[in-house]
């Protein structure tokens, strides 16, 4: 619908800057694929919906309010008619609509920023002598357009068929949206020292290598990124073992980083509250709560998630060794399907969560 950069100072929307606003104007007509037609009221009352539901679903969107400006399209119309006839059909509620607008905002507009810093930074920095970067925006976007528009279609409908085919699997309503995971956050240790340090360009090539490496390797071992922080990455996986493998793959891989600090990983299990492509919870706060507490280079667990790991045949037990005495015969005890190793940790108060006791994770050596 409306974009960031819509004139507010006329009822058409004109500017007065012949060289930036221009080729803005130019570019938004080119990925819009529409000319300026409408005012706000005007849109909302040519797709037959209240001004107020439709002030309601751009906001959610992101979108600013822009007065009386004539700057929306005949797609923002037809957008703008769908959006309410889902509703006017009974097909979704009106929150859901909202939930639906905001979700979809939010999501793309860090998907457009993330594209344009991308492609308009690093594509035209080897721009010739007496062209500026407007000479080369608007064919680059007339080439890349069509291209990133069917892959993003692509992307989002495998990302669906995911989602969908785990809430058909979800033996009750109440798993889709507070089922029990696993919960991991990775955080790099010192980050905040290293920024000051860091020329911006340099903290910015490490952010990306941090966020690149961790997503490839969550995503590889079946795990989910639910958000990147900068310095820190939070994903779930429905299987602890899975979860442990993560954290423990993603601590080697980046010690063998040389630019990227040290990482430190906590994690814990329990329900879990998911919502708008986030997750919520005691659970999600004792795993933050347990990073913030783990050595460098280290993986910190709550009990839940130990347990939950003993359970299912991955850790070493405690008797296991060498051999077992107290038989007639000494018999060797095979633990070669065991995984991890889990090392109990000293007790503390963690704040908001009460008394916890981390339990260090590491693999387990077989012997050769």
């Amino acid at each position: 619908m409306v974009g960031e950069n819509v004139g507010g100072n006329g009822g058409n929307g004109d500017t007065t800057d012949p060289d930036g606003q221009t080729v803005a104007l130019d570019l938004e007509r080119l990925i819009l694929d529409a000319p300026r037609r409408y005012t706000p009221y005007q849109a909302a009352r040519a797709a037959d919906v209240p001004m107020e539901m439709a002030t309601r679903f751009w906001r959610a969107m992101g979108f600013p309010d822009i007065g009386q400006s004539r700057a929306l399209t005949d797609g923002d119309v037809i957008a703008l008619r769908r959006l309410a006839g889902l509703v006017e059909s009974g097909l979704i509620s009106e929150p859901m609509a909202i939930q639906v607008a905001r979700s979809t905002g939010q999501t793309t507009a860090r998907l457009a920023g993330w594209q344009m810093d991308t492609f308009l930074e690093n594509l035209t920095q080897s721009i010739e002598p007496g062209m500026t970067r407007a000479d080369v925006a608007y064919p680059l976007v007339e080439l890349l357009l069509p291209e990133l528009e069917q892959f993003l279609v692509y992307v989002w409908r495998r990302q669906l068929a995911a989602v969908t085919g785990r809430v058909v699997q979800a033996a009750e309503d109440t798993e889709i949206t507070s089922g029990r995971l696993a919960v991991g956050f990775a955080d790099l240790v010192g980050f905040t020292r290293l920024s000051r340090r860091l020329e911006e360009e340099e903290l910015g090539t490490l952010v990306e290598s941090f966020e690149n490496t961790c997503s490839d390797l969550i995503a590889g071992f079946g795990g989910r990124v639910i958000k990147t922080l900068g310095d820190e990455i939070l994903y779930v996986s429905e299987d602890p073992a899975t979860a442990a493998e993560i954290a423990l793959s993603l601590v080697e891989a980046l010690a063998k980083e040389d630019t990227i600090p040290a990482l430190r990983v906590g994690m814990a299990f329990g329900t879990v509250t998911s919502r708008m492509g986030d997750v919520f919870g005691t659970t999600v706060n004792l795993a933050s709560r347990l990073t913030s507490i783990a050595p460098k280079d280290a993986v910190l667990v709550d009990g839940e998630f130990a347990a939950a790991l003993e359970l299912n045949g991955g850790v070493v037990p405690p008797s296991i060794s060498a051999s077992v005495d107290g038989m007639e015969e000494h018999h060797t005890v095979d633990a070669s399907e065991h995984r991890f190793h889990l090392q109990p940790m000293w007790r503390r108060p963690v704040r908001g969560l009460g008394l916890v006791e981390p339990w260090l994770l590491t693999r387990h050596v077989h012997d050769l």
